[in-house]
C-alpha cells in the first residue's frame, strides 16, 4: 500500500524536518500552506529542488480555520497519517492576539478529528498533535511526565490543553488512532527568527559585524529544556508506527538557561561574556574577545541586554521533561546534545553574515 502523509503547518521547522524524514522512508508527503502575498517556503526549497522528490511532494493552500478545506484535501489525498502541526506558535505573541491563538491552537484541531469522524475514516487514519511542555506552566514537579498535572499559563498553553484532551476524547470515543507528542523546546537553524534561541545566535552574529551594537533579552534565568528539531521530528513519525495511540512526552531530559545559552553562543566567536548588574540593570560584556571571529566588537562592549519588553505578563521560568516512556516504548535517544545544538545554529547564522 502507498504510504501517504498529509502535514499541516509543513512550512515551519517541524514541518520542514518531517517532510524530509517521510520522504526518505518513501512517503507521498501533502503538505498544507496557507496563502501568503509573500513566499513563505523557504525551510521546503532544497526538497522543491531535488529530482528524487519531485514525484512525491506536493503543497496544496488550506487552513486548519477552514473546516470546508481540510475536508477537501482529506477527501483528495486519503492520507494514511496526518501530523497537526500548524499553530500559532509563539507564547508572548499569544497574549497579544488570544482570540486567533485559541481558534488555530484550539479548535482547528476539531476541525481535523471532525473531518476524519464524518468521513468515515477513524479507522484507517493515524492522527498526530502536536503538543507543548508549555501545558505543564508553573510545574508540580521537577521533571515533567505524562502523569504530570498540567497547569497553563499563557493563552497558547491553555489553547494547546484543549487541543491535547480533545485529542484524547475523540481517541477514547471514537477509536481513532490518535496521539500526541508532549514536545519540550526543540531549535535548529530552521526555528523562527523571534524564538530566543534564535535571537541569541542571530543577535550575536549582527554584533560581531557590526550590524547591532547590542542584542536585547528578556528572562536569563528562564531554564528550558533543548533538543533539536531534527530529532524530534523523527519522534513524531515514530508514535504513529505504534499499533496502539498514546500520549509521549519527548525531552532532553536536561535543563539550561538562557544565560547559558548566550555564553555558550558566544564562545563560538571567542567572547567569554561577563555579566553585571542585576534584573533589568544587567549586562553581558564582552570580557575577551577573538577579533578574527568578532571583528566589530572590542573588549569591555555591552553586547547584552536585559528588556522589560521581552518578560511575559505570567513567566514559565523552569521546565524539564522525563521522557523515560518514549525510552522504553519508541526507543528514543536524541542524536544532539545541547553543545552540538548551540554550534550548528551558530554556525549556521554566522556563515549567513559573513557571506553579506
Amino acid at each position: 500500500m502507498k504510504k501517504v502523509a498529509l502535514i499541516t503547518g509543513i512550512t515551519g521547522q517541524d514541518g520542514s524536518y518531517l517532510a524530509e524524514i517521510l520522504l526518505n522512508k518513501n512517503y507521498y508527503v501533502h503538505g498544507i500552506k496557507r496563502k501568503s502575498s509573500s513566499f513563505n517556503t523557504g525551510r521546503l526549497d532544497h526538497i522543491f529542488t531535488d529530482p528524487k522528490y519531485k514525484r512525491r511532494f506536493f503543497l496544496h493552500y488550506g487552513d486548519i480555520n477552514d473546516a470546508n478545506s481540510i475536508i477537501n484535501l482529506i477527501k483528495q489525498i486519503k492520507p494514511l497519517e496526518i501530523y497537526n502541526l500548524a499553530a500559532q506558535s509563539h507564547v508572548a505573541t499569544s497574549f497579544v492576539i488570544p482570540e486567533y491563538t485559541a481558534q488555530t491552537n484550539a479548535i482547528g484541531v476539531v476541525k481535523i478529528l471532525e473531518a476524519i469522524r464524518t468521513l468515515g475514516i477513524n479507522k484507517k487514519i493515524k492522527f498526530y498533535q502536536a503538543s507543548s511542555s508549555e501545558l505543564y506552566g508553573k510545574i508540580k514537579e521537577n521533571r515533567q511526565s505524562e502523569k504530570t498535572e498540567f497547569n497553563p499559563q499563557s493563552p497558547y498553553a491553555a489553547a494547546k490543553l484543549f487541543a491535547f484532551w480533545i485529542t484524547k476524547i475523540y481517541r477514547d470515543s471514537y477509536g481513532i488512532h490518535a496521539s500526541n507528542g508532549i514536545l519540550f523546546n526543540h531549535e535548529s537553524p530552521r526555528r523562527g527568527e523571534t524564538f530566543v534561541t534564535r535571537k541569541i545566535t542571530m543577535g550575536l552574529c549582527r554584533v560581531a559585524f557590526g550590524l547591532e551594537k547590542f542584542i536585547e533579552l528578556g528572562n536569563l534565568n528562564s531554564f528550558r529544556d533543548w533538543g533539536h528539531a531534527r530529532d524530534y521530528a523523527l519522534m513524531q513519525w515514530k508514535i504513529l508506527q505504534k499499533k496502539k495511540p498514546g500520549d509521549y512526552v519527548i525531552s532532553s531530559d536536561k535543563q539550561f538557561s538562557v544565560r547559558y545559552f548566550a555564553e555558550e553562543s558566544a564562545k563560538h566567536l571567542g567572547i567569554k561574556i561577563l555579566w553585571k548588574g542585576k534584573g533589568l540593570k544587567e549586562v553581558g560584556i564582552a570580557d575577551i574577545v577573538d577579533r578574527t571571529l568578532a571583528p566589530r566588537i572590542k573588549k569591555n562592549q555591552v553586547i547584552i541586554k536585559v528588556s522589560k519588553k521581552y518578560f511575559r505578563p505570567l513567566d514559565v521560568d523552569n521546565l524539564m521533561g522525563n521522557s523515560s516512556k518514549a525510552k522504553k516504548e519508541l526507543g528514543w535517544k536524541p542524536k544532539y546534545n545541547i553543545k552540538k545544538l548551540i554550534k550548528e545554529m551558530f554556525m549556521n547564522d554566522y556563515y549567513l553574515f559573513k557571506k553579506k
